[in-house]
């Protein structure tokens, strides 16, 4: 195993923008505006204190649960339709079945984003579970073995907010990581290049609980596809802190710590952690010495003023930056009513908003990527900083 400080992170060089202007269209597979890669050292030490990284020249783009903003979200069409996009990551969220196998679905619950609940002959199976502490009520993939998940058909999971995906309701599966991994290998063959891939371990306490740990099995499917090393174009995210820790002992790929703007872990609720603390400078400091990036939510990058408009930049880039930690910020959706109201455009909220000013905005307070459910938006409002 290898120390953080050695650890590194493959990054990619931008085409000229007239060539990721072309990613707009969404009428031909197009070629990414990754196509040409390099590698970015990426130090790492266990007194993060010694070590500073600097903004990637060419931050990155992650295809936010692959193309969620044209396809239903997890599906191999997303994540497909994120590669042609130009996206230098894809983002499957993994969860267990019933017979161990993980598969990509944001949430265990699947009745919002499968037909579950069109089959009869799993009527039976709805059911109320506690997870991370709240009451949740639906179908569970840990209920279901891949077989039966199989009978089931993916649907958009904001119907009333993207009206034009939901044409694509009953089309896809449920893919399983494997297979995920099975789709990159087969773009990178046809592309030339690698392409990036960030599972997000979810729920791993309770998956825990109930005996279907989802770390080994994450590692062995990455092992079994070649991309189990430091210099692997992989980072494995998670919410949680403990199943990191346990992580950086068990694998060289790097991890990031994702943090949202409210709460804390799950692992960690006994404690009083919060998120709030992970992402302060002290918190920092700690989280650096199991991990590679941070993850916060945009408004801890951008806060916002009590009319919801976007300012100054906080801190917290910078004293990531000191301590050795990349910064990737989710998530950035074109819709007016998931961006700050200085860049809405228009009073429709399900309307287009200046999605590239707020990326702009971003990557000019220094974070090193972006979670996007568009990604080409990422890549045009990239490629252009960059230009």
């Amino acid at each position: 195993m290898t120390s953080r400080r050695s650890r590194t992170i493959p990054v990619g060089r931008v085409l000229a923008p007239a060539l990721a202007a072309l990613t707009m269209t969404l009428v031909a597979p197009l070629a990414p505006a990754t196509a040409d890669r390099t590698t970015v050292e990426q130090e790492r030490s266990a007194a993060p204190s010694s070590v500073r990284v600097q903004q990637l020249d060419v931050p990155l783009v992650f295809g936010h649960r692959g193309a969620s903003g044209y396809r239903p979200e997890h599906t191999l069409a997303s994540y497909e339709l994120a590669i042609r996009l130009g996206a230098d990551y894809i983002e499957p969220d993994l969860v267990s079945t019933k017979d161990g196998v993980l598969v990509t679905r944001h949430e265990n619950e699947i009745g919002t984003t499968t037909d579950v609940a069109d089959h009869p002959e799993f009527a039976s199976r709805r059911t109320t579970k506690t997870i991370d502490g709240v009451a949740v009520t639906g179908w569970f993939t840990e209920d279901f073995t891949l077989r039966e998940l199989k009978t089931l058909r993916a649907k958009e999971r904001l119907p009333l907010v993207r009206t034009g995906n939901t044409r694509y309701d009953g089309r896809f599966q449920v893919p399983t990581f494997t297979e995920v991994l099975a789709l990159v290998a087969r773009w990178e063959k046809r592309l030339g290049h690698k392409i990036g891939v960030a599972p997000e371990t979810k729920h791993p306490t309770y998956f825990d609980s109930i005996g279907l740990s989802l770390e080994e099995p994450l590692l062995r499917s990455l092992k079994q596809a070649g991309k189990n090393k430091a210099r692997s174009k992989v980072v494995i995210q998670s919410f949680e802190v403990g199943n990191l820790r346990e992580l950086d002992h068990a694998t060289d790929v790097p991890l990031v710590q994702l943090a949202d703007a409210r709460g804390g872990p799950y692992d960690l609720a006994d404690e009083g952690t919060t998120y709030a603390e992970l992402t302060s400078r002290g918190g920092l400091r700690k989280v650096a010495r199991y991990a590679d990036w941070v993850g916060p939510e945009k408004s801890l990058v951008l806060p916002r003023d009590p009319a919801g408009a976007t300012g100054a930049p906080s801190a917290l880039v910078g004293n990531a930056h000191r301590v050795g930690l990349r910064v990737v910020v989710f998530t950035v959706r074109d819709e007016n009513q998931f961006l700050p109201t200085n860049f809405r455009v228009g009073t429709d909220p399900n309307a287009k908003g200046d999605v590239f000013g707020e990326i702009t905005a971003l990557l000019d307070a220094g974070v090193d990527g972006i979670f996007a459910d568009f990604p080409d938006s990422g890549v045009f409002a990239r490629d252009e900083w960059v230009g």
